[in-house]
């Protein structure tokens, strides 16, 4: 074997070894859905949320609760717990609004708003530096001519399913 050989071989050794020292040092907690998940977390609780907001059902609370729950099955391994989990949402339905949007030139409004905001409490029992209180808040539009009750029960689906990824990125998806 030449000299030019046996420098090439020590240098894909000496790549390789690095290579698998810098793998080994790196802890990376990434999973197939994206969540960041405390290293030792097995529960998590899911609190029913407050209807506080003065046009809000007991049922929008609820809706938006079982969401979240759901996503936490679907998109982390953490069992559900009733209470005492690793990880501990807490919540309150503050804002349940209709306003008139796109306004037509006889001003009257094409279609109407329905905005939802949720005071959220997370808590991590495991890494309580990351405990945090936040807001969030989504809408959907739908048209004028129905009324609320009509598409209600759709509209408050679909505004769940943003709110509660919305609560999922702040607190498990590390953004």
């Amino acid at each position: 074997m030449g000299v030019f050989h046996q420098a090439h071989l020590a240098r894909c050794l000496l790549i390789g070894t690095l290579i698998g020292v810098l793998v080994i040092g790196c802890k990376v907690n990434y999973g197939f859905t994206g969540a960041d998940i405390p290293s030792g977390a097995k529960s998590v609780t899911v609190e029913l949320f407050d209807a506080r907001a003065p046009l809000a059902t007991p049922q929008v609370a609820q809706i938006v609760t079982e969401t979240l729950r759901d996503l936490m099955q679907a998109q982390t391994p953490l069992a559900l717990a009733p209470q005492g989990g690793d990880l501990v949402y807490n919540g309150t339905l503050v804002g349940y609004d209709v306003q008139p949007v796109a306004i037509q030139a006889n001003e009257t409004a094409a279609l109407n708003r329905l905005t939802i905001r949720v005071d959220v409490e997370y808590t991590n029992e495991l890494e309580p530096m990351k405990n945090s209180r936040f807001s969030v808040s989504r809408f959907a539009d739908y048209d004028s001519n129905q009324d609320l009750v009509q598409v209600e029960a759709e509209l408050v689906r679909t505004i769940s399913d943003q709110l509660v990824q919305d609560i999922f990125d702040r607190t498990l998806g590390n953004w």
